[in-house]
């Protein structure tokens, strides 16, 4: 994945670079997968997120390279609001089918 990048820096409604999926991503997807499976019209056996990019606003947008197969990917995004707001999810769109080579980008 040439594309997943360590290096910090994200501003302000720009995403970030893109970093290797962490416990918390998988954890955003694990609380979105019913959401996603419904707006995708099926039933996911492996739902394992692979890599991410951030975007911060009014709470934080993450765009998510989930792997839903051997070989099958899709991207997801997912809003995250303020904590004043109590850290709600919503999952806002997803982009399939995709392949582990797509790039995370905005949508």
């Amino acid at each position: 994945m040439s594309q997943v990048s360590n290096r910090p820096g994200q501003l302000c409604g720009g995403t970030g670079h893109v970093k290797r999926a962490n416990a918390e991503v998988q954890k955003i997807c694990d609380e979105v997968k019913s959401q996603v499976e419904k707006k995708a019209g099926k039933d996911f056996a492996v739902f394992k997120a692979t890599a991410f990019s951030s975007q911060t606003v009014a709470g934080t947008n993450y765009f998510i390279k989930v792997q839903v197969g051997e070989s099958d990917y899709i991207h997801i995004r997912v809003f995250r609001s303020l904590p004043s707001e109590g850290y709600k999810l919503s999952l806002h769109d997803i982009q399939t089918p995709k392949t582990i080579q797509d790039p995370i980008e905005f949508f």
